[in-house]
Parts: C-alpha cells; sequence; structure tokens
C-alpha cells in the first residue's frame, strides 16, 4: 500500500468534485462555513462514503492503516470515481497484487501473427513501459526505422520527444491529449508496477518536456484509452491527418496501436502509396 500516493490521489479527486455536483442533502449549507478550499470538504466526503470525519482525515493525511475493499468501494462511489479510477484506487490500496517484475515478457506470436496481417495498415505494440515491442512494416515506413533504434530508443514516450512531436500532435487542435493520455497510461503502469525504476525515469523526462503531461500526472487522471486523430508530418508524404486507435490484447499487459486515414481521405491515399512501395 502507497499511504502518500493513495492520500494525494483521494485528495485530489476531493478537490475536483464541486458541491453543485451532488444531491443538498449531501453537503453542508453554504452558509454553515465559507468554502476556503477547492471541492468538497473533507467531512462531506466521509459523510457520503459513511466513514468517519477522522479517519478520512487520517488517509488523506498518509496516517491511517489499511482500508478494507468496503471502504475503497464506498470512497469510490462518494467521489465518484470511473471504473478505471476506481482500479487504480483498489491498486493504491493495496487491494490488488503489483504485477511481478520479470522481465518484459516476449510477444505471443499470435500478436506478431496480427501485425503481418494487417498488411498495409501501421501498427505496433507496447507493454505497459510504452516499450514498442513489435511493429510491421506498415509502421516502420510510417513512423521511423524502429530496427535502426536502440531498446532504449524503442519506447513510444522517447521517440514522440525525439521526433519533436510528431506523435503526439492531435488534429483537432487539442495538443495536450496525447501527453494527457500518456500520463494516465504511465500512472496505471506504476501501481502495477511500483519499483521498476524505468517508468520513473519515463515520468520525469516526459513531465520535462511537456507541462500538460506534468500536470496529469500531478492530478492523477487514470482512465481508457481514446481514439485520437493526430497530425503526422511524414518526410516523403508530407502532413497526414490519421486515427489513432490503442487496443489491449487480452491475456497480455501488450497494447496494439493502429493507424488509420478515413476512406476516401488525402491521407488514405497517401498511405495506399507508401504500402506500394513496399510491394
Amino acid at each position: 500500500m502507497s499511504r502518500a500516493e493513495l492520500a494525494d490521489f483521494l485528495r485530489r479527486r476531493r478537490e475536483a468534485l464541486r458541491p453543485d455536483q451532488l444531491p443538498a442533502t449531501a453537503v453542508h449549507p453554504p452558509g454553515r462555513r465559507a468554502r476556503r478550499t477547492p471541492g468538497l470538504r473533507r467531512e462531506e466526503v466521509a459523510t457520503l462514503a459513511g466513514v468517519s470525519t477522522s479517519y478520512y482525515e487520517r488517509l488523506e493525511q498518509a496516517r491511517a492503516p489499511h482500508p478494507s475493499p468496503q471502504v475503497i468501494a464506498a470512497l469510490g462511489t462518494a467521489l465518484r470515481l470511473t471504473d478505471a479510477e476506481r482500479e487504480h484506487l483498489a491498486r493504491l490500496a493495496g487491494q490488488a497484487p503489483p504485477a511481478p517484475e520479470t522481465g518484459p515478457a516476449p510477444v505471443p506470436a499470435f500478436a506478431r501473427e496480427l501485425l503481418d496481417r494487417l498488411g498495409p495498415v501501421p501498427a505496433y505494440l507496447t507493454d505497459e513501459r510504452q516499450d514498442i515491442v513489435a511493429w510491421n512494416n506498415a509502421a516502420a515506413d510510417l513512423i521511423t526505422d524502429f530496427g535502426s533504434l536502440s531498446a532504449g530508443e524503442r519506447n513510444a514516450v522517447r521517440l514522440s520527444i525525439r521526433l519533436n512531436g510528431t506523435l503526439c500532435s492531435a488534429a483537432d487542435g487539442s495538443q495536450g491529449e496525447y501527453a494527457r493520455q500518456t500520463a494516465a497510461q504511465l500512472r496505471a503502469a506504476s501501481a502495477r508496477y511500483p519499483a521498476e525504476r524505468v517508468l520513473g525515469e519515463l515520468v520525469n523526462e516526459f513531465a520535462a518536456h511537456s507541462p500538460d503531461f506534468a500536470a496529469s500526472w500531478r492530478n492523477h487522471e487514470v482512465r481508457p484509452i481514446p481514439t485520437l486523430r493526430k497530425h503526422l508530418h511524414h518526410p516523403e508524404l508530407g502532413a497526414l491527418e490519421l486515427d489513432c486507435q490503442t487496443l489491449l490484447l487480452p491475456g497480455t499487459d501488450l497494447r496494439m496501436v493502429i493507424y488509420t486515414a478515413r476512406p476516401g481521405s488525402p491521407s488514405a491515399a497517401a498511405l495506399a502509396r507508401l504500402a506500394a512501395r513496399d510491394t
């Protein structure tokens, strides 16, 4: 159980809730005491969760004993956590065993076969440390020659920094979305691998590179991985607008990242030209 991380997560989620988001009976009347902090008061969260105020205060001060699964479930409801946030909270409270530190797992044969079957569709596999562990020819042509990189460089976080934003330029104008998504993924991975040194190094590197990542990391953002529409600049094809989808492979910790273009779009035609080059 990481008491400090648990305390920080609870405090930030409490401060993110507004009193007007909850039923009037769940919060103290505005005239009772002026609100000098954002979000709900500690006693309000304690009441909603059915625990004593003193116990909840000790949780936020990293002084409380190990909370029970029932308390964690009640806090998740009181703080209106998403499913992903509830799972993260349980891990911080020590109610989900951390993944074993066994080093990189081998890529299953079915995953490599799936990459090959995608043919002209660029795709690669990442593990929870964001290491790119397998890829198809289309991905190498679109992004970079992964095989020419060292093992440390073959990492989606480090590669996005090295390529000056090529992998994290969101086409919808939300330039920080990739950074926030990455922060959420690394948060979840850090809870599963609390002793993993590489994860800490990645967090420090990306936080120094991206204010959006740093802010998302501080706020303990944990959420499902969305589909992103990105702008990529290819040295031969020029500007491309692509949809980036991330799929979790069942039974593994691997994620498949797939780049597609809208049918009939200039970007789809560009990807077709790129695929024809390898035939």
